[in-house]
């Protein structure tokens, strides 16, 4: 393949950085806020760095133990989450790409259909099950629900058609049952997937903000972004406090995306669709 001319390749650079300019541009100010004093935040004219920069902000969100509570409770519902999107999707794909059985194509189409339903337009009866399953104000409500998506396991059933059937049959041969040919060829296998499978999901969990609102009220279970929110309603003219604070929650997601992004990227064009 022809290499493109330099004055090519370099409009091509510019246009890259231009747009992950304005991609980073918010982040920036945000995290350069919380050094800032409270009436610097949203002064005018504005004004990118602090004219006093203040540690204060970062130290006092970070060493306050609601912060902290918020953090880890959200951490760990999201590794839990993450954990159960791959088993549940992992083997319903599995299902749905090698096994036979009846009303396959139509329990299939029902499955793919659910992916062009908003959420928001099952929020209200969600919240009904949920409720009536006296699921309210635990961990479990932000989990369970949420578990099983469609559009998870669409990806990874692709990523399964692409592997060869040679490797079932050679097992089959061996006496390895459906259960052990999942587990011992099909997960070991499954890390490209996986890894787009996973981050997404905890990127889904960790910003999620609707529904821990209307399913959570005890601030012993109050998730990171629930956190933020109550913060800006209650402590409003704190603005430093509030965007160190914001920066801090944003710094996991950050650093699990700029970890996996060459394996996201070279991953989602393994797992393609067939």
């Amino acid at each position: 393949m022809a290499k493109s001319p330099a004055p090519v390749r370099f409009g091509r650079t510019v246009v890259a950085l231009l747009f992950a300019a304005v991609a980073l541009f918010p982040l920036l100010w945000m995290a350069l806020s919380g050094f800032k004093p409270n009436s610097e935040v949203t002064a005018t004219p504005f004004k990118l760095l602090p004219t006093e920069w203040m540690v204060s902000n970062y130290v006092t969100i970070a060493t306050d133990p609601a912060f902290q509570r918020a953090m880890v409770i959200t951490f760990v519902g999201a590794a839990i989450f993450t954990v159960g999107t791959l088993a549940v999707n992992s083997m319903a794909a599995y299902v749905f790409a090698r096994l036979e059985f009846s009303f396959k194509p139509l329990l299939w189409v029902l499955a793919i259909g659910t992916m062009f339903v908003p959420s928001m337009a099952i929020l209200l009866t969600s919240f009904i099950m949920v409720t009536r399953l006296y699921m309210l104000d635990t961990l479990t409500v932000l989990i369970l629900p949420g578990i099983a998506s469609a559009g998870q396991m669409f990806f990874i059933r692709q990523f399964y058609l692409s592997i060869p059937t040679a490797l079932e049959e050679a097992a089959m041969i061996d006496g390895a049952g459906r259960w052990r040919i999942y587990t011992r060829i099909f997960l070991p296998l499954s890390q490209p997937a996986f890894v787009v499978v996973g981050v997404v999901s905890f990127l889904a969990y960790w910003n999620s903000y609707i529904w821990p609102i209307m399913t959570i009220t005890s601030p012993e279970l109050f998730q990171i972004q629930q956190y933020l929110a109550n913060f800006r309603s209650e402590r409003s003219p704190e603005r430093g406090l509030l965007m160190a604070g914001s920066f801090l929650a944003a710094l996991p997601v950050i650093l699990l995306v700029m970890i996996f992004q060459r394996r996201i990227i070279s991953n989602i064009k393994i797992a393609g669709l067939k």
